[in-house]
């Protein structure tokens, strides 16, 4: 029993969580751009990437502070180093038995000999040695990092356009998505309505066939009819929940999350701001922008190359303690320790290096020039994709335009057939011939209203104002 309480008491807290993890979202479409700009993903590592440079800035800043380490030491002779000493002693003692006349046993003077200096070992030292120093030291001029201190903000400046460049991918993606779900969504309660007035109407054919006012073909013609609107309701239905998990997705939210979309959707909205699209600049392209600050930091590499023929300046400090004992005395602070400091100043002169230095500079001049031909590219290409996008979206406003007039038009004509039906004076097949065409319009309608959706993103983005 208590075994029984404790699983349903478990399964109570999980349902729980899971209900309160699930969130509800009503959003317009810019509200969902700026939602998934918080949640996106490659979002989130581009920032990361921007904190790591600006980590990697203050490492290159701390590179021109001074350097200070300490150090400590302690080493133990098992045999003190032998050191070979030229025998000084022997001419001495040859020199003064040469000047005061001794003589060997056979009563000649004694000599130095003539054989080559003879060497004695020697150790020095005691077993036990310990030091104990600070060393300082001062970068005062190096041409790397002369060049990268400059190129702080050019490597931040990078990030930030990398970041901008995706924005503009995310939002042009989440627009799209947001208005396939709405034009879905509209078009289904349109098809929903043409379903209602369908139904209707063979629900009026049955009762004119149970009087004998109708044949039962016009039954089945309308039944079919009927039939192929459900279907592609469904149909619809099926999309709608497809886009909806795809603009989750690329909101990055959960699937289990409630979404909403509050904006709505007509001729009025594709065209609005439409004068706001003029006035291109090339700057304004996030591409053309991400180049630049490529092209600056080739101009400043080209730079550090040159620079490195200059000299390499530093300067240093050093001062420490030595400790020499029979036996180990690290800690042993009463016994004396020996002083030793040395202050200097450190010129490394690049003389010759094979023409390593030439060759880089060479590099950094055609990756210069590489980066130029880009750009220039890319302009043509913006050129044509301005081109294309304008055309594309001008006949996607006049085939939006056109299918608005055709729609309203085609409900006038339903209409009035509807009438002449419901008078007497019209057909079955009249009326499904006009709702069929009605329904024809609408679809032509929704269509062309998400190809001009779609234009106007393309258009819009190719201006470099998404």
């Amino acid at each position: 029993m208590i075994r029984w309480g404790f699983m349903i008491f478990t399964l109570v807290v999980l349902t729980t969580g899971a209900v309160q993890s699930q969130q509800k979202y009503r959003l317009t479409v810019n509200q969902a751009a700026e939602l998934a700009l918080k949640n996106v993903t490659e979002i989130k590592n581009l920032q990361i990437d921007r904190e790591l440079q600006l980590a990697k800035n203050k490492e290159y800043v701390a590179q021109t502070r001074p350097q200070i380490n300490g150090s400590i030491q302690s080493q133990h002779f098992f045999n003190i180093p032998v050191t070979l000493l030229p025998d000084f002693v022997s001419p001495s003692v040859y020199k003064v038995l040469t000047d005061n006349g001794v003589r060997n046993g056979a009563g000649t003077p004694i000599s130095k000999p003539n054989n080559p200096a003879q060497y004695f070992p020697a150790q020095f030292g005691v077993p036990w040695q310990s030091n104990a120093g600070l060393q300082f030291q001062q970068l005062l001029f190096q041409s790397d990092l002369f060049i990268a201190l400059k190129a702080r903000k050019k490597a931040i400046d990078l990030t930030d356009v990398n970041i901008r460049v995706m924005e503009d991918s995310i939002k042009s993606n989440v627009a799209r998505s947001y208005y396939s779900v709405l034009i879905a969504e509209k078009r289904k309660v349109y098809l929903d309505e043409s379903i209602k007035r369908l139904d209707k109407l063979r629900s009026d054919q049955e009762k004119l066939y149970k009087n004998g006012f109708a044949e039962h073909l016009d039954i089945d013609k309308t039944q079919v009819t009927l039939n192929n609107l459900s279907t592609t309701s469904a149909q619809i239905g099926n999309l709608i929940e497809v886009g909806y998990a795809s603009l989750k997705f690329a909101l990055a939210i959960n699937q289990t999350d409630t979404l909403e979309l509050s904006d709505s959707l007509s001729v009025g909205l594709v065209k609005k701001d439409l004068l706001e699209l003029s006035n291109f600049n090339y700057a304004d392209r996030k591409e053309i922008q991400l180049l630049n600050v490529v092209k600056d930091l080739q101009g400043l590499d080209l730079k550090r190359n040159k620079l490195a023929y200059i000299p390499t300046v530093s300067t240093f400090f050093s001062y420490s303690r030595n400790a020499l004992g029979q036996s180990f005395n690290l800690f042993n602070f009463s016994d004396k320790w020996y002083k030793t400091s040395l202050w200097g100043i450190n010129m490394s002169v690049p003389i010759f290096d094979g023409g390593q230095k030439a060759q880089r500079i060479k590099q950094a001049n055609l990756n210069l020039q590489k980066t130029n031909n880009t750009i220039a590219n890319l302009q043509r290409a913006i050129d044509l994709q301005l081109k294309a996008s304008s055309i594309l979206f001008k006949n996607a406003l006049s085939a939006l335009e056109m299918q608005d007039k055709n729609v309203l038009l085609a409900e006038k004509v339903f209409n009035t057939t509807r009438k002449k039906y419901e008078q007497g004076l019209g057909s079955s097949f009249e009326l499904l011939q006009t709702e069929t065409e009605l329904e024809n319009a609408q679809s032509n309608y929704f269509q062309s209203l998400y190809d001009a959706v779609n234009a106007k993103i393309s258009y819009t983005r190719a201006l470099g104002k998404l």
